[in-house]
């Protein structure tokens, strides 16, 4: 059965082939690969390099504190309702900024912010603006640089968002999951109708530019019927960009997720019928299907970044700041440069401990080789561009694609074969079917995670 939306085609049966645990491509190497061998000493080696390159610079802020546990979380959050935890780390987390800052050159300068959690607006105003004052007293940013921000709408006013836009911030991420009662009630996290539309119109008198929601499918309770009322409200709500996950149980990896009803999870026939009419709609309204999860307006900086070529993948997802070099702050941060991927402590205890002892806190991290570069460059073509051009990879690596890839195009056959990709002598499309597939695909290049499939969750 094969049912076709602009630029996307639903080949159920080779879908059902390909939905396979496989990374989805953040980085490459993908985190599961970072290691304890790396020290911060060897970070501190490649700040240095990194100096050398005079890349600009994109940051994020890690905030874990949240003050329920929603139960579908992949995240690494701290659930405390009591905000008086948040003091010290505001504190350690000024004092990692002014650590490493002091390492980079002060001439570089930061193109994209981004602050993450946990739930950042778990922060007072009084905090908020302290940490602000922290970054932009450290570094040196860009006037038109992208500051965006996720929210959570349970805990936030109208005073809040104004005060976000005033301070710098221009986009905006905030969680819907699903409009449904009873799904939200057995993910443990109620949000009514009314507060998510209140919301969307602050974020529009406050004028951001650009506003991300996500939405996740598979969960508890959702049916095909269900989650068509879910996709005709976002669509209401008139968003720039919207995130659709697929839901991955993973308990043994998550904990949190033993809560959820496993007999309620929709059945894969079910999740494949419900993301097969989310991909519809949402095509078939104005938002273009990016990849992976992602669809935006054509106007978006998504859609242009990707029109252009100039959309990668880092850690965050899809990033329209192909240039830059990301560090990290706080625990569990990933900083991602150029040729060395580095993650800070995940547990608050280890992460305050480094930073009293004058060190970066440093968990664990890798440094790429030859090969991983070339790779990685390959694989952030197929997910970002949907399309491959040899001869890019030949001037950049003075390589032949043909002969080091023979393995690799060898195996690709059977994909073109089972219409996901178009082989040429100069390109590899990506095409119509092949494009819900892409970490499929990307796969093939991958010589580091074939045999951790209980690491990942599921491509579709």
């Amino acid at each position: 059965m094969v049912s076709q939306s602009r630029g996307v085609k639903f080949d159920l049966n080779t879908i059902k082939k390909y939905d396979t645990p496989t990374p989805r491509y953040t980085s490459y190497p993908p985190a599961t690969q970072l290691n304890d061998v790396f020290t911060e000493k060897d970070f501190q080696v490649a700040i240095a390099t990194s100096n050398q390159r005079k890349s600009p610079l994109s940051l994020y802020f890690h905030i874990p504190f949240c003050q329920s546990a929603c139960y579908f979380c992949g995240c690494n959050v701290v659930i405390s309702n009591n905000k008086k935890i948040a003091e010290p780390y505001l504190d350690y987390l000024v004092r990692d900024i002014s650590n490493t800052a002091s390492l980079i050159d002060s001439d570089r300068i930061v193109d994209q912010i981004h602050w993450g959690g946990g739930t950042p607006n778990y922060l007072s105003l009084e905090q908020l603006e302290f940490l602000w004052k922290s970054i932009n007293r450290h570094f040196t940013i860009n006037p038109k640089a992208e500051i965006s921000i996720e929210i959570n709408p349970r805990y936030i006013d109208k005073n809040y968002i104004f005060f976000l836009r005033e301070i710098g911030f221009n986009r905006i991420s905030f969680g819907i999951q699903d409009f449904n009662r009873q799904v939200q009630a057995a993910v443990n996290r109620i949000q009514p109708e009314e507060m998510l539309f209140d919301v969307m119109s602050w974020i529009k008198k406050a004028k951001f530019e650009s506003v991300n929601v996500d939405l996740i499918y598979g969960l508890p309770h959702q049916t095909l019927h269900t989650f068509r009322e879910t996709i005709k409200k976002t669509i209401e709500l008139d968003p720039d960009r919207i995130a659709v996950f697929n839901f991955a149980y993973v308990p043994w990896i998550k904990p949190v997720q033993k809560n959820i009803p496993q007999d309620a999870l929709p059945s894969p026939q079910e999740k494949l019928d419900i993301l097969k009419m989310t991909v519809e709609e949402l095509t078939k309204s104005q938002y273009l299907f990016i990849g992976m999860d992602h669809f935006a307006k054509p106007d978006d900086e998504l859609a242009i970044a990707q029109h252009n070529s100039t959309l990668r993948r880092n850690f965050q997802g899809y990033t329209t700041q192909a240039q830059t070099e990301l560090f990290g702050f706080g625990v569990t941060s990933i900083s991602m440069l150029e040729d060395t991927y580095a993650q800070n402590h995940k547990e608050l205890k280890d992460y305050y401990r480094a930073i009293d002892a004058g060190i970066l806190p440093t968990k664990k991290g890798i440094k790429l080789g030859w090969d991983d570069m070339i790779r990685r460059d390959v694989i952030m073509s197929i997910m970002s561009h949907l399309t491959l051009h040899k001869q890019h990879i030949e001037e950049k690596y003075h390589i032949s694609f043909n002969d080091y890839f023979s393995r690799e195009l060898e195996a690709l056959k059977s994909l073109e074969a089972d219409g996901l990709v178009k082989l040429s002598p100069n390109h590899i499309t990506i095409t119509e079917i092949g494009r819900l597939l892409l970490r499929n695909i990307a796969f093939i290049f991958d010589v580091h995670t074939v045999t951790q499939e209980k690491k990942f969750s599921r491509a579709i």
